[in-house]
């Protein structure tokens, strides 16, 4: 049996993997579901075992899990080709016999009713529908989602949204992944669903005065109409559906839909979430 991380050389399963080698679990007992070995080679040399597969090619998949295996199934990043993407990798699961399939979802579950969430609903209803233990780690935002965009904040000077005084409790990746590596490592996970959010809900004028404290820089909040967002992004060079998933996330915000604060996460993983300030400042250091 080994606890396999697939998408091991994301942001998201690297962290993963860190967290579990941290907290004891040995090497050889960890597996990276990875579709470019040589990208992996960082893995393979801390003695994670390497099993080559993608979401995209089902063929892939027939070896990379094993009877007892206890899988974190991160979502793929390709948005509109996931739902086919996570069923082979759920039809793999369950040929296997995998003791239990953990996955990324999106905070609120079946009641988030944004665009981003299509995915990630019907994901969920192929695993239920599987008959797999299952354990469902609906996420929250991230907030390297903004702080890994601050250079046109810096440049201009201003954090611009069409999420009006709509708040996001967002945590920090790591935070997320401390989550992942407690329920596979852990008891009396399966058949849960666990809301995760960070411990505090922020505004963007909130978040606008922190990367001015952080910088030293004049940082205001502009909120705009949507299509005028959309119009800005768009400018920018974002490919238009992208654009419109955006936009219509900052609407999801407007209603308070990444706003919740359960306590899950800090529960899960023993300690506070990571504040934004934290966040931001390693991001401009």
């Amino acid at each position: 049996m080994s606890i396999v991380v697939t998408g091991a050389t994301g942001a998201l399963g690297r962290l993963v993997i860190d967290e579990l080698l941290a907290t004891g679990v040995p090497a050889d007992g960890i597996a990276a579901v990875v579709r470019n070995k040589e990208k992996a080679a960082a893995l393979a040399e801390r003695g994670v075992e390497l099993r080559v597969a993608d979401y995209s090619a089902p063929e892939t998949l027939t070896g990379a899990f094993r009877a007892g295996d206890r899988v974190l199934l991160i979502s793929g990043s390709e948005v509109g080709q996931r739902v086919p993407q996570h069923a082979a990798v759920v039809a793999a699961a369950k040929e296997a016999g995998v003791a239990q399939l953990a996955y990324t979802g999106i905070l609120g579950g079946p009641e988030a009713d944004f665009r981003l969430a299509d995915e990630h609903r019907a994901t969920e209803q192929l695993i239920l529908d599987s008959g797999l233990p299952y354990t469902f780690l609906r996420n929250g935002w991230y907030t390297e989602n903004y702080t890994a965009h601050l250079e046109p904040v810096l440049a201009h000077g201003a954090v611009v949204s069409n999420a009006g005084e709509g708040r996001v409790a967002s945590a920090a990746r790591a935070d997320y992944a401390a989550a992942a590596a407690a329920v596979l490592t852990g008891e009396g996970h399966l058949g849960r669903a666990y809301e995760l959010s960070g411990d505090v809900a922020w505004s963007f004028a909130e978040y606008a005065a922190e990367v001015a404290r952080a910088t030293g820089k004049e940082i205001a909040y502009q909120a705009v109409a949507p299509e005028v967002h959309l119009g800005i992004l768009t400018g920018a060079g974002v490919p238009a559906p992208f654009a419109e998933i955006l936009v219509d996330v900052d609407l999801a915000i407007e209603r308070g839909r990444l706003a919740g604060t359960s306590g899950e996460l800090s529960r899960l993983i023993g300690r506070p979430t990571t504040p934004i300030a934290e966040t931001i400042a390693a991001a401009v250091a």
